[in-house]
């Protein structure tokens, strides 16, 4: 090797792990063609990905510990030095140690294989930026890991971000790329929002019309829903079984959990455009819908009937065929009920229920669906409308209005994802000035984000252990390709991140001078990934969408 590439230090990590210890003077350990890499038993994952990451950015094809040479955690290095990996069982799940000396080589013990794959990612950020590229940049230099320790364990074990797919829609590598960079920031959940008004993303074999029909609108608004804009383009795409399995898979040698989202009873009329008899057909003209081409809430929702049950149990079945995840998220948000008050057979099915109302229908229409995913070992999870008539039975919550949802379902025992609208939903706009692109909701800076605080503190001890962790939303509305997911998303994702999985102290406590400095050297790592985030300063000129109108609210959002 010619040379050594910079140190980074340990204290530029983002998420901030819980310890850092940096002797000084130290030095650090140098990665070489003759270093190996010693995986122990169930550390495959990180094994992996450390020769496809590292392996690829510094050309080393970091060998396994040759036969009878000491490979096991704290034993002599081979010459050249090694990268250990092992599972320790002292240590909680996802947590790891990280050490690193000149003579030893580097050492990750993980509480599980998750833990091991996050000291990885640790790893892969003490190299410095040239470490997330793709290929040598500095042939010849040797990258240097700085010595020293890290000690480190997440605060949630969700830590989220829902990508919404169907109102835009994401190419497969798009989805896999989004999969890297949600490791490179420990988060451990993508919910998948699959189905929606504008578009059906997922392959359903027994009804080919969800994607032959349903994945296709004529036209798209462009803008809040209240522009007078059209692209006149058509719009659309899906995945197939064997797309959504590699992005499952893909996603789990990540340690990420996929949670698939089909959107029941509203959010329907992509489906109900591929099979009006989902509609309420003895109110409206069901087979005279397209797919819906503009934004808001839709009128058009499920009819509830033992048919369309039916239906959806024959979906909700090849959902369960792809996805493993425990959860499987069914929506429930933003259901209008003037279709149900003005239809017979809904009134009837009201009347034949003993139910009070149109509310207690769609608690109805929620719980069915909880009891047979129930019964074929899986959860439900929906949005915090499904309180509305009485929650179901064994449900978990993403409480999105704010808290106040996710307040009454820990109270009444059920597990809850905090993700509330006014606080991290990343479609809202970064910042007030005139040169923000398409400016929906409230202005949501990089510091607004990273003081959020997920656990509302009027809860007990008891009740906030119910809260399995909390989820950043990227609606696609007015996200039209990666680039502008990239946008929207960074670098707020790395706040998010850092309070999904740090220990940080009360929201108005936390420093962020101390994060942004860190940012300073996170951006250079985005840089290297090709993120398209928004800089400090602002957009940068192909950022921009001058002339597309959006729906700014002004002011301080509600915090509750």
């Amino acid at each position: 090797m010619k040379g050594r590439t910079a140190v980074t230090s340990a204290t530029d990590i983002v998420p901030a792990p819980r310890s850092v210890r940096e002797p000084s003077g130290r030095p650090g350990f140098a990665l070489g063609a003759d270093t190996a890499l010693s995986a122990g038993p169930g550390t495959g994952t990180a094994e992996r990905w450390l020769r496809a990451t590292l392996g690829a950015a510094y050309g080393l094809s970091l060998p396994p510990v040759a036969a009878g040479a000491s490979g096991g955690p704290g034993a002599s290095a081979p010459e050249g030095g090694a990268v250990r990996l092992a599972v320790d069982g002292s240590l909680g799940a996802e947590a790891y140690r990280l050490d690193v000396s000149a003579g030893g080589g580097v050492e990750i013990r993980g509480g599980d294989a998750a833990g091991v794959f996050w000291g990885a990612q640790t790893l892969r950020q003490l190299l410095g930026p040239d470490a997330f590229r793709r290929a040598p940049v500095r042939p010849g230099a040797a990258p240097v890991v700085p010595a020293g320790s890290v000690e480190d364990a997440p605060r949630f074990g969700w830590r989220g971000v829902l990508l919404d797919v169907a109102r835009h829609f994401l190419p497969k590598d798009g989805v896999l790329r989004f999969l890297d960079l949600m490791a490179t920031h420990k988060l451990n959940v993508l919910h998948l929002h699959l189905t929606d008004d504008q578009g059906w993303r997922i392959e359903i074999a027994r009804y080919p019309r969800l994607t032959e029909v349903g994945s296709w609108r004529a036209r798209t608004k462009s803008g809040h829903r209240a522009s007078p804009l059209w692209d006149d383009r058509p719009h659309g795409g899906f995945y197939t079984r064997d797309d959504l399995r590699e992005i499952v898979a893909y996603a789990a040698a990540r340690h990420i959990t996929v949670v698939p989202e089909i959107d029941v009873p509203g959010h329907s009329q992509a489906a109900i455009a591929a099979y009006p008899e989902l509609g309420n057909t003895d109110v409206v003209d069901t087979a005279a819908l397209g797919v819906w081409d503009t934004w808001g809430v839709n009128p058009n929702v499920l009819a509830p009937t033992d048919a369309v049950l039916r239906f959806y149990e024959g979906v909700f079945e090849e959902v369960l065929e792809v996805f493993p995840a425990e959860f499987v998220h069914i929506g429930g948000d933003e259901c209008p009920k003037d279709q149900w008050r003005a239809s017979p057979t809904a009134q009837a099915r009201i009347a034949a229920l003993g139910l009070a109302d149109e509310d207690e229908l769609q608690s109805w229409f929620v719980r069915h669906f909880d009891t047979w995913l129930a019964a074929r070992g899986r959860r439900l999870i929906g949005w915090d409308e499904i309180l509305e008539g009485g929650l179901a039975d064994g449900a978990a919550v993403s409480s999105w209005r704010g808290y106040a949802g996710g307040i009454a379902a820990a109270r009444a025992g059920h597990d809850v994802v905090m993700c509330p609208e006014q606080q991290v939903y990343l479609d809202h706009r970064q910042d007030g000035g005139p040169d923000e692109p398409v400016p929906i909701g409230y202005v949501r800076t990089l510091e607004d984000v990273y003081r959020f605080e997920p656990v509302p503190p009027e809860l007990t001890p008891r009740e906030a252990a119910r809260v399995l962790g909390t989820q950043a939303n990227l609606w696609t509305e007015v996200m039209e390709d990666a680039a502008r997911v990239d946008y929207q998303a960074f670098p707020r994702l790395a706040a998010f991140a850092e309070v999904a999985w740090s220990l940080l102290p009360a929201p108005a406590e936390r420093d962020f001078a101390g994060f942004a400095r860190r940012m300073t050297a996170h951006y250079g790592r985005l840089d290297a990934l090709g993120v398209g985030y928004r800089p400090p300063s602002g957009p940068r000129p192909w950022q921009r969408r001058p002339g597309l109108p959006g729906r700014p609210i002004e002011g301080a959002p509600p915090n509750r």
